[in-house]
This record gives C-alpha cells, sequence and structure tokens, in this order.
C-alpha cells in the first residue's frame, strides 16, 4: 500500500501529536518506567495496562504503538480524522489481536496503516519516525519473516550510529540506504543539503515523511542500490547504516546484503573515499568475517580507501552459531517448522564452512578524507561501555591524529598539556606497600579508556596545566628522581605520544 504525502495531512497530524503530548517524554510520564522498558522489548501487557483511559494520549499509543483498533469517536478528539483516511493514515476494521481479557476480534474502530513513534531529538527535539507496523523496537507485532520490502524503525544500530556521527556544520550530507530517514532527520539539523538513498522506494516514502512530521527540511530522496544514484557527486558528510548481516543469500532486503560474505560492507567503505570531500567524514556500521589464517585487522584495514585516515573499533564477535541464531530469531525462524528452522540454521553453517569463517565482528568505521601521503588507521577492539554521544570524541581523535602526525619527538617536548577533563587515578598494589605496583589513568567521559602509566608518566600527567612545556615538566621529573635529564627525555615522547592518541592529554591550543 502507498504511503500518504500530502503535506497538508502531515502538518495537522504534527500539531495534533504534540498537542496530545504524543512525544518522547510524554510516553515515559504516562508509561511509567517499567512499561516503557517492556514496550522496547516487543511486550505490550504493560503498555495496554497503562492505556485504559480515553485520554488523547492513551488513544495515541494504542492507535500507532500497540496497533490496536480504536473506536472512532475516541480517535476524533484527537486526530483529524477525515483526512487521515482519505490519505490512507487510518482505515476501518478490527485489529484481530487479542484484547486484555484474551478474546480475539475487539469491536471495529479505526486502526493506523503505519508505524509512528516518539523519538527525541539530540537537543530536546520532538521528532516522529515511520515505519511499518510492528518494525520499530518495541513494535507490537514483532518483523518476523514478512515481506521483504519491509521499512524499519528505530533500533539499536541506528541510535548508536547517529551517537558516535560526528555533528559539525557541513555543506551537504548523503544517508546510504537511509530507511525510515533516521540518519537524514539527525543530518538535517546541521547539513545544508541532505541526500539519502534506498534501494526501496517504500523507505524513500517512509524517510520523507518522518522529516515531515518531525518538522525537518525536505532532503532529495533517490533510489537505487548503494551510491548508484549519486554518482559522480561529492559529499562532506557520508553516513550508513546498511544491511550488513551476512547471510545464504538475500531473503530479507533489510538487513541480508545481498552480497557474498562481507563483501556488501567492504564495497560502501571503499567506495566512499571517492565520494568525500577534503575534510569529509563517512561512517558506518558493518559486519567483517574473521576467517581462518586471517588477522580481521588486516582484513578491515584493506578496506580503507587511499587518501583517508580511518578508526575502525571491534565492539562484539559472535561465533558463527551464535550469529546465525541471532539473525534466524530476528526474522522469527524459530518460530516456524522445525524441519524449516534447521534446514536454514545448517545453510547458514554451510555459508560460513565454506567461506572458512569462524566468527563475525561488529562494530563501527569512520573514515576522513585527510589527503595525507602517511594516512592514519587505528584499528582496535573495545568491548567495553562507552558514553553516547561520540562524535566529539571521533572527531576529537582525527585531530590528534594530525597532531602528532606533524609532531616529531623534539616538538612534541617543546609543546605545552592540559590533562583532560574527569581523567582519574589509580594506584594499584598491596595494601600497606609503600609504592604501587602499577598506575591507571582512567577517563570517565568518551571511550572511557584506561591505560597503565609508569611513575614518570603518572607524575608527568598530573603537572600538565599548560603552564610548562613537556621538556620543562621531564626536567623537573629527573631532578626529583635523579634521572639523567637526557635519557628521560629520549625514552619519555612514546608515552606522552600514547596518552596524546587515547584522549588523556590535550595540546594547548590545538
Amino acid at each position: 500500500m502507498p504511503l500518504p504525502e500530502r503535506s497538508d495531512v502531515t502538518a495537522r497530524l504534527r500539531e495534533a501529536l504534540l498537542g496530545a503530548d504524543f512525544t518522547a517524554d510524554g510516553l515515559l510520564e504516562l508509561l511509567g518506567a517499567p512499561a516503557y522498558a517492556a514496550l522496547a522489548r516487543s511486550e505490550t501487557v504493560p503498555a495496554l495496562r497503562a492505556t485504559r483511559g480515553d485520554g488523547g494520549l492513551e488513544t495515541l499509543v494504542r492507535l500507532f504503538l500497540l496497533q490496536r483498533s480504536v473506536p472512532r469517536a475516541r480517535v476524533e478528539r484527537v486526530l483529524p480524522v477525515e483526512p487521515l483516511l482519505q490519505s490512507g493514515w487510518l482505515v476501518e476494521g478490527t485489529d484481530g489481536l487479542p484484547g486484555e481479557g484474551g478474546d480475539a476480534g475487539v469491536a471495529a474502530g479505526l486502526r493506523a496503516t503505519v508505524d509512528v513513534r516518539p523519538y527525541g531529538g539530540p537537543d530536546g527535539e520532538d521528532w516522529f519516525i515511520v515505519s511499518d507496523l510492528g518494525c520499530a523496537v518495541g513494535g507490537a507485532g514483532g518483523i518476523g519473516s514478512r515481506d521483504e520490502g519491509v521499512v524499519l524503525g528505530v533500533g539499536g544500530a541506528s541510535t548508536t550510529l547517529a551517537g558516535i556521527t560526528v555533528r559539525t556544520p557541513v555543506a551537504s550530507a548523503l544517508d546510504v540506504g537511509t530507511g525510515s530517514g533516521i540518519q537524514a532527520l539527525h543530518a538535517a539539523q546541521h547539513a545544508t543539503r541532505v541526500t539519502a538513498t534506498d534501494l526501496n522506494p517504500r523507505a524513500l516514502h517512509c524517510t520523507r515523511l518522518t522529516l515531515a512530521l518531525s518538522g525537518a527540511p525536505e532532503a532529495d530522496l533517490r533510489e537505487g542500490s548503494l551510491y548508484e544514484p549519486v554518482a559522480g557527486e561529492t559529499y562532506d558528510l557520508i553516513v550508513s547504516n546498511p544491511p550488513f548481516v551476512i547471510s545464504p543469500g538475500a531473503r530479507l532486503t533489510y538487513r541480508d546484503g545481498g552480497m557474498g560474505g562481507d563483501d556488501l560492507c567492504r564495497s560502501i567503505v571503499q567506495q566512499a573515499g571517492d565520494r568525500l570531500n577534503e575534510g569529509g567524514y563517512a561512517q558506518f556500521l558493518a559486519n567483517w568475517q574473521h576467517v581462518e589464517g586471517e588477522e580481521w585487522t588486516e582484513r578491515v584495514r584493506s578496506w580503507v580507501p587511499r587518501g583517508c585516515d580511518a578508526w575502525i573499533v571491534q565492539r562484539e564477535v559472535q561465533d558463527i552459531t551464535q550469529y546465525a541464531e541471532l539473525w534466524l530469531r530476528d526474522a522469527g525462524d524459530h518460530r516456524t517448522d522445525p524441519a524449516e528452522y534447521a534446514a536454514r540454521y545448517d545453510a547458514w553453517l554451510d555459508e560460513f564452512e565454506a567461506r572458512k569463517t569462524k566468527g563475525v565482528g561488529f562494530g563501527w568505521i569512520t573514515l576522513r578524507r585527510s589527503g595525507s601521503a602517511e594516512p592514519s588507521v587505528t584499528i582496535e577492539e573495545w568491548p567495553h561501555p562507552v558514553e553516547q554521544p561520540l562524535g566529539e570524541t571521533v572527531r576529537a581523535h582525527f585531530a590528534r591524529q594530525d597532531y602528532l602526525r606533524t609532531h616529531d619527538d623534539a616538538a612534541l617536548l617543546a609543546d605545552h598539556f592540559t590533562l583532560a577533563a574527569e581523567v582519574v587515578q589509580e594506584q594499584v598494589g598491596l595494601p600497606g606497600a609503600e609504592d604501587p605496583e602499577h598506575v591507571v589513568l582512567r577517563q570517565h567521559r568518551g571511550m572511557r579508556r584506561a591505560t597503565k602509566v609508569d611513575t614518570v608518566g603518572a607524575g608527568f600527567a598530573g603537572v600538565c596545566d599548560g603552564t610548562l612545556s613537556a621538556g620543562r615538566i621531564l626536567d623537573a621529573i629527573a631532578q626529583l628522581t635523579g634521572e639523567e635529564p637526557v635519557t628521560l627525555r629520549d625514552r619519555t615522547p612514546a608515552q606522552i605520544r600514547l596518552l596524546v592518541e587515547q584522549g588523556f592529554l590535550e595540546p594547548v591550543g590545538r
């Protein structure tokens, strides 16, 4: 069914939704934290109990989030029913779902044809994400293995990508495989021009609705696969949460890449280099294979296009059985005939065996077009908790790479540094011991890193307030410890460089 796109209808609907406090904050207040969390797990009973009243917010929650049929008279008190019926937002009929007492087939009323979900913007904006029914996190129906043209709503992957994206003002941004338009919506807040592509025309309909309902500027929407619709064009920012699942075949286009193994992720990363303006960023979520006899770090390093710096973070690794089970459950295959489930599971393992794949990594890939003859490529495994949003942390990482690339050891010692905010020092050792076995510096923001340092490194970091140069500080430490100043100046720059690279120390005036 084509989705309604009349601007007058979307404008009136936005006004009605806001008037009923159908917002992220409004939902939390109405449902309470336990029911709100249960809805995110696709458990609807607590939310049904919390929406037994006949107020406007209860009506909208039942209509759009719980996919329940609501008596027309109740809906008319909240929404402009006639234009919504004409446009296809609402239809008459029953939902066919069990009622609170367990009986199916509730009284006839009005029901929604799309999922409209409140979504809080980074600066408190009230946004709305439009997707297919049951295809947002907490959707009442569950995604299951339905038609391949399904359009997903908000999920953990999409919010993760939105959180790590660099949000500096740019002239142009590109969202590849836009889906319901979440990344395009975020980009519209800091990009003069936003282009969004998708192979699924229904996804472009949803993106247009998401932007309109959220009060955001229109985007340039183009149908086609990956970069094909924007051939020859370049951008300051490229983002993509692609269909990165490594699977046998391409049964579900919303998640399966349709290329062998991790080829889709490799292609979208490699081809980004030619589509980035100087200084531009490209940021992706991706899966990559862990193949027998091959280091995964070298595999993803080969994806980095020429002329680009890169920061690749592996957040999780699953063995092939865990991975297959995760995505079989995502498609609802575990609820099908046991023999059919077993056959699909077996096919997945056959695919991995043929490719000598022993595990699958998931993580973030950020490129920056630097044009440097000596590109900086950082590849690391970091499964630990981080503090979102990380966009500024990502931007600062590449700024530090620029600094380190242009400062040799002599320049490093001549410069001044300050200790980054919210870094604490921990001393580890036996109780009562005069000296610690080792010292740890720990960040409480951003990546929340921890790194061991020796006593010189700890003392150096502790007095970095931008007043003295690094060389002067080392000379003072040498005088206190009795070590030769020249020796200390020779062996310490590597430790300073590491502390700068990881964000514990910040060059003054950078």
